[in-house]
């Protein structure tokens, strides 16, 4: 069965369900050797979901942002580095179907190599330049000589890096103030992955960095030209709160399921019946609600609305991230406190949990900028 003979989105969460459950027995030793999730990628693959927000007119299903956003939060429940990790390219080609930036042939070409398993992802961030979001000017150039393109430079937190055949690469053309963006496959000469990821938190997710020392590519590999200024609505990142969802609705869980089986012997019956447990598993439930709530609706009204008025929807957009990720934050540390010391055990996954949601605060859109789009946004509705 793939995901493609199921069409009811409850018929594709009951089967995600059962790719999570396989996805959590796997995320403590990927989580411990620091290695990637190959195997729950492959999993993806093979089921056919790597292909479902392909559109339906290239031969995929084009699904719902409302529908990735809860398939994406299922996966997350499993493990969040798989989660974020496949986020990006099921994002990314959203988007690409939404806004049509590339020429139609390329997209066509890129779209079957998709339906046949192929995998990509944005590469931007640089360690001079810090978030892409920030607005710096990148340090890999790209000049055009010959027809092709010759593009050099590093990219870090390029994840799901060990398994792309596809990487979006941002540029600074040579002799110009302008950037770009590049289409650059795998098997070039001069591409390699240098394994530097470190971080404590996501540690299956392959975000290692990208070197890129000469690489040619096809003239009209160049897919997307970046305007000074120019900002768009980007309703494919609810993947990102999406995964902090599923992170914090697992430590919940956890918590229930260890409250309920907890009996020491200074009281009759277990933890789940004591007033102060109570109360932590109840905010934890008003918390996951509130924001699960929010962040529907906004999926919703991103699926619903035309192209006008989805760029009106940056300030929800942003504060679905904000909210989501910050409450995912401190759910987990409820569940933690429910959990009590055991939760600090290396053997327990709330300790995993603890770590990965706070990536979150790292993700784009970031706290500070969204707080000032809000702010942007209140003063605008009250000019005048």
């Amino acid at each position: 069965m793939k995901f493609q003979d199921l069409p009811a989105l409850d018929d594709k969460l009951a089967m995600m369900d059962e790719l999570a459950r396989r996805f959590a027995e796997r995320a403590s030793a990927a989580d411990e050797e620091n290695r990637f999730v190959y195997e729950n990628i492959e999993d993806l693959k093979q089921s056919g979901y790597t292909s479902l927000t392909v559109p339906a007119e290239y031969g995929g299903q084009d699904i719902s942002l409302y529908e990735m956003v809860r398939l994406q939060e299922k996966i997350a429940e499993g493990d969040g580095s798989t989660s974020l990790s496949i986020g990006w390219h099921m994002g990314i080609m959203k988007n690409l179907a939404e806004k049509k930036m590339w020429e139609e042939g390329l997209f066509a070409h890129i779209c079957g190599e998709v339906l046949n398993g192929a995998l990509l992802n944005g590469a931007s961030t640089e360690r001079q330049t810090g978030s892409p979001t920030r607005g710096g000017k990148p340090q890999t150039t790209a000049k055009l000589e010959g027809g092709e393109w010759i593009i050099s430079g590093r990219k870090t937190f390029t994840t799901m890096s060990p398994v792309l055949d596809y990487f979006i690469v941002s540029a600074a053309i040579a002799d110009s103030d302008d950037k770009a963006g590049f289409l650059v496959p795998r098997k070039v000469a001069g591409l390699h992955i240098e394994e530097t990821w470190d971080s404590i938190a996501m540690r299956g997710s392959g975000s290692h960095d990208l070197v890129l020392d000469k690489v040619r590519i096809p003239k009209h590999y160049l897919v997307e030209r970046f305007d000074k200024g120019s900002r768009r609505a980007n309703g494919w990142l609810l993947h990102i709160p999406a995964c902090y969802m599923g992170i914090a609705q697992a430590a919940q869980s956890y918590a229930v399921s260890f409250a309920k089986s907890y009996s020491p012997n200074s009281i009759e019956g277990s933890i789940i019946d004591l007033p102060n447990v109570q109360q932590k598993i109840g905010e934890m439930e008003l918390e996951l609600m509130s924001v699960r709530t929010f962040l529907y609706e906004v999926a919703r009204r991103w699926d619903e609305s035309s192209d006008d008025e989805r760029e009106r929807l940056s300030p929800a957009l942003g504060a679905v991230k904000l909210k989501v990720t910050n409450t995912a934050i401190h759910v987990v540390d409820l569940a933690m406190r429910v959990v009590g010391a055991r939760s600090l055990s290396a053997a327990n996954p709330l300790q995993r949990y603890y770590r990965d949601v706070r990536a979150g605060l790292h993700n784009p859109p970031m706290d500070d900028t969204t707080i000032q789009l809000l702010a942007r946004h209140a003063s605008d509705r009250h000019d005048g």
